[in-house]
C-alpha cells in the first residue's frame, strides 16, 4: 500500500532526499516546488518503503490505508496531482553541498534570529564548514515564528523544533538570547567580531488597510492575535477581548485561517495542545459564535492553502458557509480541480445577513473591500463597513437587514458598488506581513525590504554587496513561503557567502569570540545562553505534564528569566 502526505506537510523537502525511487515530487529543483501547497507522493511508483515517513520532522507521511478521518481526503488528493502533473520519476543531475576547501580557518558567523530560517542555516554551516557560530535573538526563548506563529492545534508542525535541537546544542554554537541587534548590540559590532552575519529576521509588521478606523480599540493585527494565543511574551494577556458574538477577519489566507479556527474551536479540544494559557481561559469565557472572513477577491484567488482549507471544513461544531453572489456562484460552478474555488462546492450558499443556525459558524465572504472601521458608543470597533467589488446590490438605498446578532447590516449604494456595515465586536487584520527596518543594514520603504541579490546585502546607491552582511527567510524573500521553503532559502546564503569566503571577500574581525561575548555580558547581564534555554524548557514541560499537556509556555519575558535563573 503506498504512502501519502498530509496536512501538516512543511515542503523542507527531507522526504524527497530519502525517497529511493523519486516518487515525491515536486523536487526542489522543479519549478512547481516554490509555490505548491505540499509536497506529493505518486501511489503508482511508491515501493511502500516507509523512508519518507521516518525523515518527515513533522509527522505528515502515512500509509494510505492507514489514513483515518480528515485525513483520509489525502490518498485522492496525493493520486490527483500526478494526474495533473506526470512524471516520469527520473532523477536529474545530482546536486552535491558546498564546502570550503583546505587551507581556510574557522569562520565566525552571526546569525540573528532563531526562527527555522536561522534554524536552517546554522544547519547548513555545522554540516558543510567547521565554522564558530553564534546566534543571537530579542527574546529569552529560541523558535521564532516556530514556536509564536503555528497555530498550537497544529503541534505536529511544532515538531520540526526537534530537528533543529542538535543544531543548538553543537560545541561550536554560542547563543545569546534576551539580546536586541540595534539597542544592546550594533551591526557594526558584530562585523568587528564576526567573518559575516546573516540576518534571519523574519518580516515584523503588519501590513495595514489603510482606511478610517484602522486604530480603534477591538481592531487588531493578526500578529497581535496569534502571539497573544502563542504566549508571544511582548503580547499582554489582555491584548485580545472576545465579548462579542461576531468577529471579522480581513484576509483569507493560512494565518486568517488559522484564527477562525482557533476561534471556533472548542476549548476542550485546546487542552491538549500548547495553547497560552490566557488565551484558553479567554476562550471558555468567550462569547464568539461566529467569524466573518473578509476577501476583496473572489474564490479563486483564495490564498489559503488546499490542505489548511479542509482541514476547516472538518472542526466539529462548526458550520462553513458562504455568503451568496452571482459572481461567487458562477465562479465555484466553473471552478476547475486546482481552482481554490472548488473547494466550496458543496458548501451552504447563505444570503447576505443571514441568522446563523445552533453551531457556530464560519463565513466565507468574497468580493468585500474593507471602507471604514466604525466605532460604538464606547469607542470601540463596533463594525466594518465593506464595499462589493462589482456593482448590483439587492437592497435598496438605505434597508436594513438583521444580520442575525441583535445588530441590523445598512445597505447603500454608491457609484462604486454595494456598501455594507457589518456588526463586529473585534476586527482582526490578516492581510499579509511586512519587513521593518534592520539597524545598519539599507532599507527600502517602498518594499519594506532590504536590498539583496541571492542573500547578499547591496548598497542602493551602488547595487554592490556590503562585505559580509546575508539575510534569509522572509527577511530575504519577503513574507511569502512556509517553514520548508527556509531550507532551500539557507543553501542558496550559504552558498553565497561561501563563495565569498573563497574569494577572500568577507571581512577579517578584529575582535575574538571571548571578546564579543565579553561585550554582550557587559551590555545585557540577564542574556540568556543554551543552560538557561535547557531550564526554561524544563520548566515548561514540568508544568505541561501536570496539566497533560505537551508543555505551559511562560508567557512573558520575566517569568521565562527567572525559569532560566532557576537552572
Amino acid at each position: 500500500m503506498a504512502y501519502a502526505i498530509t496536512q501538516t506537510c512543511c515542503n523542507d523537502a527531507s522526504c524527497v532526499s530519502v525517497c529511493p525511487v523519486n516518487c515525491i515530487h515536486p523536487t526542489p529543483d522543479e519549478p512547481e516546488f516554490g509555490t505548491t501547497d505540499m509536497l506529493y507522493i505518486d501511489p503508482a511508483a511508491c515501493i511502500d518503503c516507509g523512508a519518507c515517513a521516518d525523515a518527515c520532522p513533522v509527522d505528515a507521511v502515512f500509509p494510505v490505508d492507514r489514513l483515518r478521518g480528515p485525513d483520509t481526503v489525502f490518498g485522492p488528493i496525493n493520486r490527483d496531482w500526478f494526474r495533473d502533473h506526470p512524471s516520469d520519476h527520473a532523477w536529474g543531475a545530482p546536486a552535491f553541498p558546498r564546502s570550503l576547501p583546505g587551507g581556510f580557518g574557522p569562520l565566525r558567523i552571526a546569525i540573528v534570529g532563531t526562527g527555522p530560517s536561522a534554524g536552517y542555516t546554522a544547519q547548513e554551516l555545522l554540516r558543510r564548514t567547521g565554522a564558530e557560530i553564534t546566534m543571537i535573538d530579542r527574546l529569552p526563548v529560541t523558535g521564532g515564528l516556530l514556536r509564536h506563529g503555528v497555530a498550537p492545534d497544529h503541534q505536529s508542525t511544532k515538531r520540526i523544533a526537534e530537528s533543529f535541537a542538535s543544531v543548538f546544542h553543537d560545541p561550536r554554537l554560542r547563543m545569546h538570547l534576551n539580546v536586541e541587534v540595534g539597542t544592546d548590540v550594533t551591526h557594526a559590532e558584530l562585523t568587528a567580531h564576526h567573518h559575516a552575519v546573516v540576518y534571519a529576521v523574519g518580516a515584523a509588521a503588519d501590513r495595514r488597510l489603510g482606511i478610517p478606523g484602522e486604530d480603534l480599540p477591538g481592531s487588531l493585527p493578526a500578529t497581535t492575535f496569534v502571539g497573544w494565543y502563542n504566549a508571544e511574551p511582548t503580547v499582554p494577556a489582555d491584548a485580545v477581548e472576545l465579548s462579542a458574538e461576531r468577529v471579522a477577519v480581513i484576509g483569507n489566507g493560512n494565518v486568517a485561517v488559522d484564527i477562525a479556527r482557533i476561534l471556533l474551536t472548542d476549548p476542550d479540544r485546546l487542552t491538549a495542545t500548547d495553547i497560552a494559557d490566557h488565551a484558553l481561559a479567554a476562550l471558555r469565557a468567550g462569547r464568539v459564535r461566529e467569524v466573518v472572513l473578509l476577501a476583496r477577491r473572489g474564490p479563486e484567488q483564495a490564498a489559503w492553502t488546499k490542505a489548511e482549507f479542509l482541514a476547516l471544513r472538518q472542526l466539529p461544531g462548526v458550520e462553513v458557509v458562504v455568503e451568496d453572489h452571482p459572481r461567487v456562484r458562477a465562479a465555484i460552478e466553473a471552478a476547475g480541480p486546482d481552482s481554490r474555488a472548488a473547494l466550496l462546492a458543496g458548501l451552504p450558499l447563505v444570503p447576505s445577513g443571514a441568522a446563523p443556525g445552533a453551531a457556530r459558524r464560519i463565513v466565507l465572504r468574497f468580493l468585500s473591500a474593507p471602507v471604514e472601521l466604525v466605532a460604538g458608543a464606547d469607542g470601540r470597533v463596533a463594525g466594518v463597513t465593506v464595499e462589493r467589488t462589482a456593482p448590483g446590490a439587492d437592497g435598496a438605498d438605505g434597508a436594513d437587514r438583521a444580520d442575525g446578532s441583535g445588530g441590523a447590516v445598512t445597505v447603500t449604494v454608491t457609484g462604486t458598488g454595494e456598501r455594507e456595515t457589518l456588526p463586529a465586536g473585534l476586527v482582526v487584520r490578516s492581510i499579509g506581513h511586512r519587513g521593518v527596518p534592520v539597524p545598519g543594514l539599507p532599507f527600502d520603504e517602498a518594499a519594506a525590504t532590504v536590498p539583496h541579490r541571492g542573500g547578499r546585502v547591496v548598497d542602493p546607491a551602488t547595487g554592490r554587496p556590503l562585505p559580509g552582511a546575508y539575510l534569509v527567510g522572509w527577511a530575504k524573500r519577503g513574507p511569502s513561503g512556509g517553514i520548508g521553503a527556509n531550507r532551500a532559502c539557507a543553501r542558496e546564503t550559504v552558498d553565497a557567502l561561501l563563495d565569498d569566503a573563497e574569494a577572500r571577500a568577507l571581512p577579517v574581525p578584529a575582535g575574538s569570540r571571548r571578546d564579543f561575548e565579553k561585550l554582550v555580558r557587559g551590555r545585557r547581564p540577564d542574556a540568556v545562553g543554551l543552560k538557561e534555554l535547557r531550564a526554561v524548557d524544563r520548566a515548561e514541560r514540568a508544568r505541561g505534564a501536570a496539566e497533560g499537556r505537551p508543555r505551559v509556555k511562560l508567557a512573558t519575558v520575566p517569568a521565562l528569566l527567572a525559569a532560566g535563573r532557576r537552572r
